[in-house]
């Protein structure tokens, strides 16, 4: 069980930096975009990763833990240097691996509720499976846009 919950801390750290790092990027992103329809979406997805963030931070407090400093700031950087180069990259990159990173979330917030299960924590089990199909809704999303790209 021990190991459980330090596994579900691991994941739950790696989630919260990541979606500061995701957070900052689709900023950049939605300011980068010229379709009104494309930048609403966009903005309502960085709400939604806010959203996931304060969860996973309170989530962690009642673990008795608390996100990795170091972590939060490369992360901090790799979503800032993402989003000022939504503004040089064109459409289609931003798009494609936002696709690819949202894949990657509903993975990693899938692992975390089998934890939360395994140690009994159904509420953070519902939370994190909610989160999970949040993350495909936006994977859909931008691998939706990339597949009308021409």
């Amino acid at each position: 069980m021990d190991r459980d919950r330090q596994d579900l801390i691991r994941i739950l750290q790696g989630a919260y930096s990541g979606e500061l790092a995701a957070g900052l990027a689709y900023r950049g992103h939605w300011k980068s975009v010229s379709s009104a329809e494309e930048r609403a979406a966009i903005q309502k997805i960085e709400r939604e990763e806010a959203v996931h963030r304060k969860r996973v931070g309170e989530m962690l407090g009642s673990l008795g833990s608390a996100p990795r400093k170091l972590r939060e700031m490369k992360m901090w950087m790799i979503g800032r240097t993402i989003g000022l180069s939504c503004h040089v990259l064109g459409r289609f990159l931003p798009m494609y691996f936002a696709g690819r990173l949202e894949s990657g979330n509903v993975v990693e917030y899938e692992d975390a509720a089998s934890y939360a299960r395994a140690l009994g924590l159904s509420d953070f089990e519902s939370d994190l499976l909610v989160m999970a199909r949040v993350e495909k809704e936006h994977e859909l999303f931008f691998l939706g846009v990339v597949a009308r790209h021409r």
